[in-house]
């Protein structure tokens, strides 16, 4: 059975989705939709698929069975919404959604409705975190005990000033927590499991005539005991790799971008080798963090073939709905502890009382 997709938002993310969307056997491209017109007819004459200027005419079209939402962060829902209720399967852009309540919507839309619904992850789908993600559950770590992650990326005032949403809390949703490194905020908690507590501060300090944080460190204390640090930033030129340190009291393990930088466990496994020498230092790879341009499709691809599977096996996708929301969790449990000086608590019961929160 064949996927055929649907882009809602045909900005430079959407660029992505297509390049991987080309690359799966028996899926394609149909239709594509955006509140700007002329931006859905250049992105359907560059994609051999037709362009819709009313997005309920594109969720009609019998020859979309999945959309893939590609708008800014904070315009996730309502598409996401009506694309379930008109019987499509949905992946969404990261973030879910940039309030709890706001993700929930989309979540139980597809319940409702009985459609598969992702949240775009990619980086859980890179082999080096993967072999790293099978070596805990394997318990190769004994008790975790510590799980860092830093994304000290640069952004130019350029980039912020480019489009007249980036940088506010309401099509933003956050700066470099929400938009820069929840990546790295869904693997930590995928590897380290759900977070108990944060403590987080965040300030703006290299960017102008923006709302949001362009530095955060946060603290976290696990479900199971472990603590863990987050940082964020895209104040730190020329902009690093990022990284995810994790320790425990068999073992550790680095992974710079795609690359392990430390593979050691007390107790020694034949693959271990073959897993530094896969996984070694190429220098090939600046993993966007000076330049969004500059990320991969591959994550992108993998995550689109785990996606279709999960719809044609009637199984859950790997990041799903409710694991999308737990990121978006974790980061506004850290804006809310900079704003009010207090660490939180998680789960959250309700989005916690920011004043710059979007309905």
């Amino acid at each position: 059975m064949g996927i055929n997709f649907g882009i809602i938002g045909c900005g430079m993310i959407a660029n992505f989705h297509a390049e991987a969307i080309k690359r799966i056997r028996g899926a394609k491209i149909t239709a594509c939709y955006d509140t700007f017109p002329a931006g859905a007819d250049k992105y359907a004459e560059a994609q051999g698929c037709t362009a819709y200027h009313k997005l309920e005419e594109m969720l009609a079209d019998p020859n979309v069975d999945a959309v893939s939402i590609c708008t800014p962060s904070g315009s996730h829902m309502d598409p996401a919404v009506a694309a379930a209720n008109a019987g499509k399967h949905v992946v969404v852009e990261k973030p879910l959604e940039i309030t709890l309540k706001r993700c929930d919507n989309i979540i139980n839309a597809c319940k409702k409705n009985k459609v598969k619904l992702c949240t775009i992850m990619p980086s859980r789908f890179g082999g080096a975190n993967m072999a790293l993600k099978e070596a805990i559950d394997s318990g190769r770590f004994g008790k975790l005990t510590l799980g860092d992650t830093y994304v000290k990326w640069w952004r130019s005032q350029e980039y912020y000033d480019s489009g007249g949403w980036r940088g506010t809390w309401d099509l933003d949703g956050g700066g470099a927590y929400m938009n820069q490194a929840i990546h790295n905020v869904d693997l930590l908690y995928w590897f380290m499991g759900d977070v108990a507590e944060v403590c987080g501060v965040t300030d703006t300090l290299a960017h102008k005539r923006i709302e949001v944080e362009d530095v955060g460190v946060a603290t976290v204390r696990f479900k199971n005991g472990a603590l863990g640090v987050l940082e964020a930033t895209t104040a730190c030129f020329p902009g690093l790799l990022k990284k995810t340190e994790i320790h425990g009291s068999e073992g550790t393990v680095i992974v710079e971008q795609d690359d392990i930088l430390r593979w050691e466990f007390a107790k020694k496994d034949r693959k271990d080798n073959n897993i530094r020498k896969k996984f070694s230092p190429k220098g090939e790879n600046t993993g966007g963090a000076a330049d969004p341009k500059a990320i991969s499709y591959q994550g992108h691809l993998d995550q689109l073939k785990d996606f279709i599977d999960a719809i044609q096996n009637n199984r859950k996708p790997l990041v799903d709905g409710e694991e999308g929301r737990k990121s978006v969790e974790i980061i506004l449990a850290i804006y809310y502890s900079s704003h009010s000086g207090k660490r939180i608590s998680l789960p959250l019961k309700k989005d916690p009382p920011l004043k710059f929160l979007k309905k």
